[in-house]
C-alpha cells in the first residue's frame, strides 16, 4: 500500500508528464527467416533429377507395374482340387430402391427380385485353373475351346499363356470371382443350370499340391 501512494505522489509532483525512453539497441538483431518448404521441396528434386534418382526410380516403378500386369500377385487361398465338389449358385439379386430410366419411368421396383439368368444367359463357361500348373492348363485347352469356355487364371501368366495356346486368358484379379462363387480349389467350373449356375471343383491327375 505505501509503495502504490509512494509511486502516486512521485508522478504527482513531476514536472513533466512521466514517458517511455527509447535506449537504443543492445545487441545484434536478426531477422527471423524460415525457409520455404515448397522452395525446399524444389531444390530437392532439383537435386535428385540432376542426380539421376528420379529417372532410377520411374524405371522401376514402370518395371514394377509391367511386371505385375504381366503376372498380377495369384489369389490367396485357393488350394489344388484333390476332392469333386459342386454346389449350385443363384444369381438373383434383390432391387435396393426404384430404378428408373432416362425418361423417369420406373423399371425396377424396390424389393424386386430379378435374376440375370433371365436376360442374359450364361453361353461360356468359366474355367478357373492355376497357371503355374501344367497339368490344369493342359486340361482345360482339351477340354475346352475358346467358344465354349473363358480361361481365368488365379495364378500364373495370362499373356504367357495367351503367346503359347494362341487363346485368350483372364485374370481373376483380387479373387472377386472365386470369392464370389466360394471357389475354395482349382480347376473350377461355372456353367448355367438353368435358373441357377453350377460351380464344380475337378480334380485332374498330376500337377502342383496347391497354388
Amino acid at each position: 500500500m505505501r509503495a502504490v501512494l509512494f509511486s502516486t505522489l512521485i508522478a504527482a509532483a513531476a514536472p513533466f508528464p512521466v514517458a517511455a525512453r527509447d535506449y537504443g539497441q543492445l545487441g545484434t538483431v536478426y531477422p527471423v527467416m524460415e525457409p520455404d518448404f515448397l522452395s525446399v521441396i524444389e531444390q530437392r528434386l532439383k537435386a535428385a533429377e540432376a542426380s539421376g534418382r528420379i529417372a532410377a526410380m520411374q524405371k522401376k516403378l514402370v518395371a514394377r507395374t509391367k511386371a505385375r500386369v504381366v503376372r498380377p500377385k495369384p489369389v490367396a487361398g485357393i488350394m489344388r482340387a484333390v476332392k469333386a465338389r459342386s454346389w449350385a449358385y443363384d444369381p438373383t439379386i434383390t432391387i435396393a430402391q426404384d430404378i428408373r430410366d432416362d425418361r423417369g419411368r420406373v423399371i425396377a421396383t424396390k424389393g424386386q427380385k430379378i435374376n440375370p439368368l433371365d436376360h442374359v444367359p450364361l453361353r461360356q463357361s468359366l474355367v478357373f485353373i492355376d497357371g503355374d500348373d501344367p497339368a490344369q492348363v493342359a486340361w482345360a485347352l482339351k477340354a475346352t475351346t475358346a467358344l465354349n469356355a473363358k480361361l481365368i487364371l488365379t495364378s500364373g501368366s495370362p499373356f504367357q499363356h495367351m503367346r503359347t495356346a494362341r487363346r485368350r486368358f483372364y485374370f481373376d484379379q483380387e479373387g472377386k470371382l472365386t470369392g464370389k462363387f466360394d471357389i475354395r480349389a482349382v480347376p473350377a467350373v461355372v456353367e448355367a443350370d438353368g435358373r441357377v449356375l453350377k460351380v464344380s471343383e475337378v480334380p485332374v491327375p498330376g500337377g502342383r499340391t496347391a497354388s
